[in-house]
């Protein structure tokens, strides 16, 4: 039997995840959207290139949340993308209410599925998912560290004129603005990020600004695209999960997980690095942070925090 994987949301992240797991295929797909049309056609578009790209995966498309029932894995794009000028946080009122009504349709329909949220803004919406379906914590994540991850370490690579596959680096916090870089665990080709800065291969300010280049890693997207936002590296990193969930691959990658006093910090979801087997979060990997990455930690927290807040206020039932 193969496995099942519902993407909620046949916008353009949904289409790209479709196609991305058909290629590896890694599962039949139910594309779901509230435009039922939307979805049926990306279904079939995709479904059509089986016999080019070789894969054998049933895909279809639905309005229906029956269709999505006994997913192994359901990951979440509904909602509205951010438009220029729109902070992460005007996204709020409106997500909530989307995310309110996915968490029932879910509970109702796959209550054991590992479920994926990437809808911005990514670590409230997840948190509030979670309390809207009380599905259980280690099942319900967030995709947005490996997502900053790979920001991180492209825009590296092209200032140092080195692959991608030999930068390892990966980031910590809330999706964003409040992001931490993690620089005492970069390396590059097996050197220190602290290192090359010693020996002048990278300077100190230019590291920064590719830091916060990568912090607004999602508006520079934005902006060039004027109509919507990024998909092809957001549904890679989504499939990343879901892959290490079915095949229970127990890798370390860094998601927005609910924390329950690791990293000093309670009942919050936060990116930290996660192991993802078949239990879903298996593991919470705590680093050591230089004081630094600590006070910044925190701040990236209490700005989760803060927003959490702001959503109990739009629904007081949170």
């Amino acid at each position: 039997m193969k496995k099942k994987i519902t993407l909620i949301g046949a916008g353009q992240i949904g289409g790209t995840l479709a196609h991305l797991i058909a290629l590896k295929d890694l599962a039949d797909v139910v594309l779901f959207d509230v435009a039922a049309g939307i979805a049926k056609g990306k279904a079939l578009d995709i479904a059509q290139s089986s016999p080019v790209n070789g894969f054998n995966v049933n895909l279809s498309g639905t309005d229906d949340y029956e269709d999505t029932k006994n997913s192994d894995v359901i990951i979440i794009t509904a909602g509205v993308p951010r438009k220029p000028g729109m902070t992460r946080d005007d996204l709020l009122g409106i997500n909530l209410k989307i995310i309110k009504e996915v968490a029932e349709g879910i509970k109702n329909t796959s209550p054991n599925a590992f479920v994926i949220c990437i809808t911005n803004p990514l670590d409230v919406i997840v948190m509030a998912l979670q309390k809207y379906s009380s599905l259980p914590k280690n099942k319900v994540i967030g995709m947005a560290g490996i997502l900053d991850s790979s920001r991180f370490i492209y825009f590296l690579s092209q200032e140092l004129k080195v692959p991608v596959d030999k930068i390892k680096s990966f980031v910590l916090g809330g999706h964003g603005d409040s992001m931490v870089a993690m620089l005492g665990s970069t390396e590059v080709d097996g050197q220190k990020i602290t290192d090359l800065i010693k020996e002048g291969k990278i300077s100190k300010e230019r590291l920064d600004q590719i830091v916060d280049r990568t912090k607004k890693g999602g508006a520079e997207i934005v902006k060039y695209l004027e109509k919507g936002s990024a998909f092809y590296a957001p549904a890679a990193s989504g499939v990343e999960m879901a892959e290490c969930y079915l095949k229970d691959l127990k890798k370390q990658l860094p998601c927005a997980a609910h924390l329950d006093g690791e990293y000093g910090t309670k009942d919050i979801y936060a990116g930290v690095p996660v192991i993802i087997g078949s239990g879903g979060v298996e593991k919470i990997v705590e680093l050591q942070l230089s004081s630094d990455e600590k006070e910044n930690f925190k701040k990236s927290v209490d700005s989760v925090r803060d927003l959490f807040n702001a959503a109990k206020k739009i629904d007081t039932s949170l």
